[in-house]
């Protein structure tokens, strides 16, 4: 089983309320059983909502309480997107889930950068909160732009 965003399953629930659909991914993906996550929908964010970016930091920052994830009228999210994480973390690990396919630049599932913070689309290389966690933990993540890593 594999963990794929669920914006790239065409689920919209991205902050704008729009999907990221990517034929690519499901084209690798037919034969495969899949779990769609939308760790800030999980972590309790409503769909719409506010862009929302890690200040200054990334996704292993914010885990070690080092950074905070603020939406773009100043408001923290943090605990939020802690909770969506921790979720996500849970769901993977009940359903033996090892590798998961993540939204690249997103503030959870970000696999090699997030926006930097200060809402001027710039990039920090990095990972997002949820994709911390779950290599943390020993699940392999890659973005939708690796899909070669599909196995």
């Amino acid at each position: 089983m594999i963990a794929v965003s669920a914006c790239l399953m065409g689920i919209p629930c991205r902050y704008d309320g729009k999907a990221k659909y990517s034929p690519q991914i499901i084209g690798k993906l037919k034969d495969k059983e899949i779990i769609a996550i939308c760790p800030e929908v999980l972590g309790g964010l409503p769909v719409p909502r506010k862009p929302v970016e890690i200040m200054n930091g990334t996704g292993s920052q914010v885990l070690r309480g080092e950074k905070k994830v603020y939406d773009k009228e100043g408001k923290d999210l943090t605990s939020f997107f802690l909770k969506g994480a921790r979720l996500t973390l849970q769901l993977l690990q009940i359903h033996e889930v090892k590798m998961a396919c993540l939204k690249e630049n997103s503030p959870s599932c970000g696999v090699n950068y997030v926006y930097d913070g200060k809402f001027r689309n710039q990039k920090l290389k990095g990972s997002g909160i949820t994709s911390s966690m779950l290599v943390s933990n020993g699940i392999d993540v890659f973005s939708e732009y690796e899909i070669a890593r599909i196995r």
